[in-house]
């Protein structure tokens, strides 16, 4: 069941409806055992309601008439959620129909409704990139972690922004079905393949915001360019003409992030287009990416996406192998 309100981004709500609808035409066409999903929207009167796209959805129903045993809860996010904060009888709702659901799940900022719930008390969660410092000082029982495309933690599910609450619902799909109908689901909605949820919700350019500082700029552009040299502090420093230790200060200062955690994602993110778009064995790859040995980079995998290099290929290279981009050349 997903929860609608007044100025909820559209998209969170379409993209989990899309997905379960997907699973349950696969079931039905390969004549699967397992019983499809019948997905209900509700709110609190059941009036046609504006989404903040200004999108009209027509819920089917009032959340008074829900029914008693809900399987899968899923509260989107979007503007409006900060007034929904205020209303008493939606988060008392949820607080009651959560605790009697298999599982809650929330996409953006619909974690923000599930906070003021007490539902994320104690637990690890995660929300839109640019909500998560503000979830983290209103709720501080909350265990933000801003990073993750979608986090788990027991029975409650959360998930960033947008696009996002689709990787949390194929993830979903895969609990109750198994990987395979969550590839198949995927390719047909044309997402590629399922993002593990450990997956970074930024690409390194995104992370680092651009400095002020002409010569700290050249750095960020320099790390991109020339991924196999030597980054560390005291030979930035030297490219920048400062002191090390004035520049590790002035470059986390400036862009958010430490040079070294900066070189990681910049390797990581280059290190994971060769992933899926050749066949190249992994230890060619670390070695062209500057990690120097396939150990450094699996590890740097484990940390920041939750997966070894191996696996991250399974999930994200096309099914019959090839270069992605060599197939758009072909279909061209």
């Amino acid at each position: 069941m997903i929860v609608a309100y007044p100025g909820i981004q559209s998209l969170d709500v379409t993209g989990p409806l899309e997905v379960f609808a997907g699973s349950s035409q696969l079931i039905a066409v390969t004549g699967r055992r397992q019983r499809g999903y019948e997905v209900a929207i509700l709110s609190g009167d059941g009036a046609p309601l504006r989404t903040s796209s200004g999108l009209n959805i027509t819920p089917h129903g009032r959340l008074r008439d829900a029914p008693s045993s809900i399987d899968t809860l899923i509260v989107p996010g979007g503007p409006g959620s900060r007034e929904a904060l205020a209303d008493r009888a939606l988060i008392g709702w949820l607080m009651s129909a959560s605790a009697k659901a298999r599982r809650t799940a929330s996409v953006c900022t619909g974690a923000f409704l599930l906070a003021q719930a007490g539902l994320l008390d104690g637990r690890r969660a995660t929300t839109h990139w640019s909500a998560a410092a503000a979830l983290a000082r209103i709720y501080p029982r909350v265990d933000v972690d801003p990073e993750p495309i979608f986090v788990r933690d027991g029975s409650i599910w959360t998930s960033a922004g947008v696009t996002a609450g689709m990787d949390l619902t194929l993830a979903l799909v895969e609990q109750d079905l198994d990987r395979e109908a969550a590839l198949a689901i995927a390719r047909r909605l044309v997402l590629f393949l399922r993002r593990p949820g450990g997956q970074s919700q930024f690409s390194a350019a995104l992370t680092a915001q651009q400095p002020a500082r002409e010569p700290l700029r050249e750095s960020l552009r320099f790390v991109t360019d020339n991924v196999t040299e030597d980054h560390s502090v005291e030979t930035m420093a030297a490219r920048a003409h400062m002191s090390p230790r004035h520049f590790a200060r002035a470059f986390r200062a400036e862009t958010g992030v430490t040079p070294a955690r900066y070189v990681e994602r910049v390797r990581l993110e280059a290190a994971r287009m060769r992933l899926e778009d050749s066949a190249e064995p992994v230890a060619a790859i670390a070695a062209s990416c500057g990690f120097g040995s396939a150990e450094t980079m699996r590890r740097a995998f484990l940390r920041a996406l939750g997966v070894a290099p191996a696996e991250y290929r399974r999930r994200f290279q096309p099914p019959d192998g090839r270069s992605s981009i060599g197939r758009s050349k072909r279909a061209a």
